[in-house]
């Protein structure tokens, strides 16, 4: 796989760093930038929007992210996406005020593309 093969947009479900199992939805895109690395915008609900700039190698894409809360505070994690296909991506993240003891998780799916069944 190559990474042009990921730009674009996903559906994404998801369940935040601690252990109240709290799930999320949104939608991701990813772009190419002129360097040859991802460019990342999350919109997570219908407010919070998260920026990132990503690696890829051996069907592992990995983007640091950041954030900013309501009183403009910034928030950094990292986020491991294991590339099952080029529609779907299975990843874990952290950041770095979650609870440490616990992995947030997601997974996205690509917009306009009923992805294979997964055993």
């Amino acid at each position: 796989m190559q990474i042009s093969e990921l730009e674009g947009i996903y559906n994404i479900v998801g369940t935040n760093q601690d252990d109240t199992n709290t799930s999320y939805t949104g939608t991701l895109s990813l772009r190419l930038n002129t360097d040859g690395r991802l460019l990342a915008k999350w919109r997570i609900g219908n407010d919070q929007e998260q920026f990132g700039e990503g690696f890829f190698r051996d069907n592992i894409l990995v983007i640091n992210f950041h954030y900013y809360d309501e009183d403009r505070n910034i928030y950094r994690g990292v986020v491991v996406y294991r590339c099952l296909s080029k529609d779907i991506l299975d990843g874990f993240w952290s950041e770095e005020f979650g609870d440490p003891k616990c992995l947030g998780e997601e997974r996205c799916f690509r917009v306009g593309h009923e992805p294979e069944l997964l055993n």
